[in-house]
C-alpha cells in the first residue's frame, strides 16, 4: 500500500470514540466539518497557553500530553492513540490550551472548530453523552494520579505508571507487550522523578522477572505479580 492510500486510509471518523453510535450519514456530515493533516514524530500539534480552540481527532497514531517548564524540563501527563480526542477543553470553556501535544508516531488527525463543536455537542446527544464520559474518565485518571504523587515512593510511581501502559497494551497471554517501550526520561517526566531512578527501578523488576526488555519493546512478563506489589501500598 503507497502512501497515499494509506492516508486516505486513515482519514476516516469511524474509529473516534466520542462518534461511536453516529448513524453514517451524521458522520459524514462530520467529516465534512473536519480539516486533516499529517504529523510525524515529534512535531508539535498545539502549545500550552496558546489562544486556538480546534478539537483534535486521532484517526491513527500516539501522541503526547506535556508542558514544558521554563527550565525545558518536560512533565508528561499522558498518551493519547487512535480514536482519542484532544483540545476539547479549550473549546467548551474558551480559556487557553492546558497543555502542549505533540506527535509520538506519525499521526493522522482531523480538526474542527470550537464554534462548530459546540454546535455537535447541542444537536448530537450522544457526542454530548461520549464527550461527558471521556471527561470524567480525565477527572478520576487525574484524581488517582494525584493521590500517587502525594502517598507513594517513587518506586511504586514508577510501578503504577507500568501497570497502567500495560493495561492498554496488546497482552500476550498473561503478559503485555510495551511497543514502542517507553524511555526511561519519558516514564520519567511522567511521574515527576529522574532517569536514574527509573533505570534502577526498571533494573531490579527484570531481576525479579516482572519485566524483559527487549530491542525496541518492553514485556511486563507478570501482570498480577505487578499488581499485587502496587496493592500492598495502595490497598487497591
Amino acid at each position: 500500500m503507497d502512501r497515499s492510500q494509506t492516508e486516505k486510509l486513515h482519514h476516516t471518523l469511524e474509529g473516534v470514540f466520542v462518534f461511536a453510535g453516529l448513524p453514517s450519514n451524521t458522520l459524514e456530515m462530520v467529516h465534512r466539518c473536519c480539516s486533516w493533516r499529517r504529523y510525524e514524530p515529534g512535531e508539535q500539534i498545539v502549545s500550552y497557553l496558546d489562544a486556538s480552540d480546534d478539537v483534535f481527532f486521532i484517526a491513527a497514531g500516539d501522541v503526547c500530553v506535556t508542558i514544558y517548564s521554563t527550565a525545558g524540563k518536560a512533565i508528561s501527563f499522558r498518551n493519547l492513540g487512535t480514536g482519542d480526542t484532544f483540545g476539547e477543553y479549550a473549546a467548551i470553556d474558551g480559556e487557553p490550551r492546558s497543555a502542549s501535544v505533540e506527535a509520538r508516531t506519525s499521526c493522522s488527525i482531523a480538526s474542527m472548530s470550537a464554534k462548530e463543536f459546540r454546535r455537535l455537542l447541542r444537536t448530537e446527544p450522544v457526542v454530548t453523552e461520549a464527550v461527558m464520559r471521556a471527561l470524567v474518565r480525565n477527572v478520576r485518571y487525574l484524581t488517582k494520579r494525584v493521590y500517587e504523587f502525594s502517598t507513594l515512593a517513587v518506586n511504586n510511581r514508577i510501578q503504577a505508571e507500568l501497570l497502567r501502559l500495560a493495561n492498554i497494551a496488546p497482552r500476550e497471554g498473561a503478559a503485555a507487550r510495551l511497543d514502542p517501550a517507553p524511555t526511561h526520561a519519558e516514564i520519567a517526566s511522567r511521574i515527576s522523578t529522574h532517569r536514574e531512578a527509573v533505570t534502577r527501578e526498571l533494573n531490579r523488576l527484570s531481576r525479579l522477572g516482572i519485566i524483559e526488555r527487549k530491542k525496541g519493546f518492553l514485556v511486563v512478563k507478570d501482570l498480577d505479580r505487578l499488581a499485587a506489589m502496587l496493592h500492598d501500598v495502595t490497598g487497591e
